[in-house]
């Protein structure tokens, strides 16, 4: 019988051993080796093979057309469960025999403790409030990204010549430059107290939103800024329109904005305050209110919108739901809410609960968040949801390894999911400073750093990998002066 008689549909999974062994060893402080595996879908030429009988060298040398190529890290128990999946998915009876007697041969011939093949390496790039009276900034609560001219930019909530927060520029090295102070307007007209980091547009210009301040004083704006930092407010909220916008912009795929206002809005709540809402913005600053969350639908949504590869967007509520403990939400363009998820719906809110950080779409199609609270241990979760509304809880932080996460994650070059941890970790448990972390699709979280205070502590705000393979990030206090840093976290090779 032939190879492609054999396989279906004329495909099969298998994985390349083109450069010694298929095996390379890492992930920093796990005692665990992992397997990295490169698959390859190929498909046969007609070569008469009796994989059975076929040494896996043997194989790789037959010439097949390439058809995907992928990388991905595996942990020995995580290979197993993927192996399961692809026979299932894939393989004929016959074929998924032949194939994983060769994969678990290779996975058996493994040391059972491997030596990892990296380590990390945290350097505190900038403490805020290192020039007079804090001109420089203090207390970054956002995000930074990394532009097109390869520097960070970012904002902090304090600071800066007004002490009403900055917009600011810093290079890989450290370098920064304060780009523009909030309330530098009679009445703090320009905004005030940015709580939400920036994006780069497709102009090359900078968007943001200040959680207070603009023309009605109060209720926060939407801002423009140049990478020489020239700001133009281009929209001020009022309160029914929103208010408090907190959780950052996107630019979607028809080129507006979009974002969320954590209060504001037509709909009353709690203690009488008003829900929040979901807004769309146009470039030029023309608001169109999309949604008003009531309560039962969500409140509070303090993370900010992805757009999905569907189309539609999709996002968290800090509170509301079924049970007042935060939503997980689909938002079409025109307007229209499905709420896929409640929180705290399992006994004891095992599934977490109050999401505090937005989502992200991971290149599986799935969405991953965090929540601030709930999960086993009350220190709050990693968890996968499906666009259907299917809720995974990854992981339960317990104090030890970090709790309360607030930010979005990333996923990263290597496949693998990174973020911060506001409070927790192993200098202080659950009343701890703060971590960093990584964690598998699958759920197997690492530690990377737990913040100590003279290195920077309660970190706020993600994560940002930039194009040198590092990862950025601030704290909101601690450092040299207590007022925050900007920090970087390399992987290096032993």
């Amino acid at each position: 019988m032939s190879f492609r008689n054999r396989i279906c549909p004329q495909r099969y999974i298998f994985l390349s051993t083109s450069a010694n062994p298929l095996l390379t060893h890492s992930r920093a402080g796990t005692e665990r080796p992992e397997i990295a595996i490169k698959l390859l879908v190929f498909k046969s030429i007609a070569s008469e093979i009796d994989l059975r009988n076929s040494s896996l060298e043997k194989v790789t040398r037959i010439r097949l057309n390439v058809i995907t190529n992928s990388i991905r890290l595996f942990e020995r128990d995580e290979l197993r469960r993927e192996i399961d999946m692809l026979n299932k998915r894939f393989c004929s009876t016959l074929h998924r025999s032949a194939i994983v007697t060769l994969l678990l041969t290779v996975i058996a011939a493994l040391p059972a403790n491997a030596e990892h093949s990296y380590r990390v390496l945290y350097t505190t790039l900038y403490s805020f409030c290192s020039q007079t009276d804090c001109s420089d900034g203090s207390d970054p609560l956002a995000t930074l990204i990394q532009a097109s001219d390869g520097n960070l930019y970012g904002t902090t909530d304090t600071g800066g010549a007004n002490y009403y927060g900055t917009v600011f520029k810093i290079s890989l090295s450290g370098t920064l430059t304060t780009l523009y102070n909030f309330c530098s307007q009679s009445y703090c007209a320009d905004g005030g107290y940015p709580h939400a980091g920036l994006i780069q547009a497709t102009d090359g210009n900078f968007y943001g939103e200040a959680l207070t301040g603009g023309a009605n004083r109060y209720y926060g704006t939407v801002f423009k800024i140049t990478p020489s930092g020239t700001l133009t407010t281009l929209y001020s909220f009022s309160g029914p329109d929103g208010a408090e916008p907190d959780g950052g912009l996107i630019q979607a795929s028809d080129g507006s904005f979009y974002g969320t206002t954590a209060a504001g809005g037509t709909k009353t709540c709690l203690f009488g305050y008003s829900c929040g809402t979901v807004f769309k913005i146009t470039p030029s600053g023309t608001l169109t209110t999309l949604y008003n969350f009531s309560g039962p639908d969500g409140e509070e949504p303090y993370g900010g919108l992805i757009q999905a590869t569907d189309g539609n967007f999709y996002g968290t509520t800090f509170a509301g739901g079924t049970v007042d403990a935060g939503t997980v939400f689909k938002i079409t363009p025109s307007g229209t809410l499905t709420t896929l998820y409640s929180f705290c719906s399992l006994p004891n809110c095992n599934d977490g609960g109050f999401p505090h950080a937005g989502l992200i779409q991971a290149r599986n199609g799935d969405l991953y968040g965090t929540t601030f609270t709930g999960g086993a241990n009350n220190d709050g979760t990693v968890f996968k949801i499906t666009p259907s509304g299917r809720l995974t809880t990854l992981h339960a932080f317990d104090g030890n390894d970090g709790g309360e996460p607030t930010d979005v994650l990333i996923q990263a070059s290597d496949g693998n999911f990174y973020g911060t941890a506001v409070a927790g970790g192993a200098k202080g448990g659950a009343s701890g400073l703060g971590t960093v972390f990584k964690i598998t699709p699958r759920g197997r979280l690492t530690t990377l750093h737990t913040f100590d205070g003279s290195d920077g502590s309660n970190p706020w705000a993600g994560l940002v990998q930039a194009s040198d393979g590092n990862f950025y990030g601030t704290t909101y206090v601690g450092g040299a002066n207590d007022d925050g840093t900007v920090f970087r976290l390399a992987l290096a090779r032993k």
